[in-house]
């Protein structure tokens, strides 16, 4: 790394919208090796105090069930230069476990999910702030695949908690923070052009800040 500030670069929208795969698709192009990723998704609180069945009913789609001030926290320690420890959330079981993974800085600092630009000391932390724009019935197909193959949960309990608390929070929540976004890509990561131009737009910030 240079002596330069990195560059947080900050990837929103629905859940399951594509938010990562476009977030991959373009760090891949400017070089992965050059990233320090930071999924907001990890920073889940966890809750020993409850049970399976009470975990299993907390609203997780609510900006209060992240521990946001930690991401923040480990946003400013890669910005010094500082290596940090990423909490491992196990959503089958609705914990953490005991696991960390050792993320250590690099030029740019990526951060997705659903929620990061609810917050606005999590936003002012970022240079470029991208919303993944995908209609809703596409999000919700991905989600329902997703969450019974790789999150173990029947199609009742993802059906149930997509009505009770995923579309309620999107609508309140992550729908109106897309006016923060400096660039929305509709259709995800389909939308080749708008991609193309978040990638001349990082390579040219990296060009500058590496003093290339």
């Amino acid at each position: 790394m240079s002596d330069e500030m990195p560059i947080v670069f900050g990837v929103a929208g629905g859940t399951a919208s594509g938010k990562t795969t476009v977030a991959l698709t373009i760090l891949d192009a400017v070089g992965a090796h050059r990233v320090s990723y930071l999924p907001h998704d990890a920073y889940y609180k966890d809750r020993p105090d409850l049970t399976f069945e009470e975990r299993a009913l907390l609203n997780y789609d609510h900006p209060n069930s992240l521990e946001t001030k930690l991401l923040q926290k480990h946003i400013k320690c890669l910005l010094k230069g500082k290596a940090v420890n990423v909490p491992v959330y196990d959503f089958s079981n609705h914990r953490r476990t005991d696991e960390t993974v050792l993320v250590e800085p690099s030029p740019i600092i990526l951060v997705d999910g659903i929620l990061i630009f609810t917050k606005r000391r999590l936003r002012e932390l970022m240079d470029i702030k991208v919303f993944v724009d995908t209609d809703s019935d596409v999000r919700f197909i991905r989600r329902l695949k997703r969450d019974m193959e790789e999150r173990d949960r029947s199609l009742d309990s993802v059906v149930t908690q997509y009505l009770d608390t995923v579309r309620p929070m999107h609508l309140k929540f992550v729908e109106p923070s897309k006016r923060f976004a400096d660039v929305i890509i509709p259709g995800g990561g389909m939308n080749q052009v708008a991609i193309d131009m978040v990638v001349s737009r990082l390579n040219a910030m990296l060009h500058q800040h590496e003093g290339a």
